[in-house]
């Protein structure tokens, strides 16, 4: 689910990849925005993923005695999607940046 939403977030942020390339921007600059908002997303989602993990269960059984989660799963969780944003990172951000600021602005 995460790789083809990366893909179509390239796909329709042409225009604003286009506008920085004709400003300067060269293709490592595109690439690296891409690959810092994968894993910031990554890291986002594992540790909203993790809070939940824990509240959850909390929440829904609180008179059955103090529900304790390890912090290794919390933290493995979080690495976890910082792992998986890492590896479907690179494929989008080479396709954004290997866009042509014609090619870019063109698709709008």
């Amino acid at each position: 689910m995460y790789e083809p939403w990366r893909s179509w977030k390239g796909a329709t942020c042409g225009s604003g990849i286009g506008l920085r390339r004709a400003l300067g921007a060269t293709r490592r600059h595109i690439a690296l925005q891409f690959l810092t908002e994968s894993l910031l997303l990554g890291a986002a989602g594992g540790l909203a993923g993790a809070l939940l993990g824990t509240l959850v269960p909390r929440s829904t059984q609180p008179t059955r005695g103090c529900l304790v989660v390890p912090l290794e799963a919390i933290g493995g969780a979080a690495g976890g999607a910082l792992v998986i944003g890492a590896i479907a990172g690179p494929y989008p951000a080479v396709q954004a940046a290997r866009l042509s600021p014609t090619e870019a602005l063109r698709a709008v």
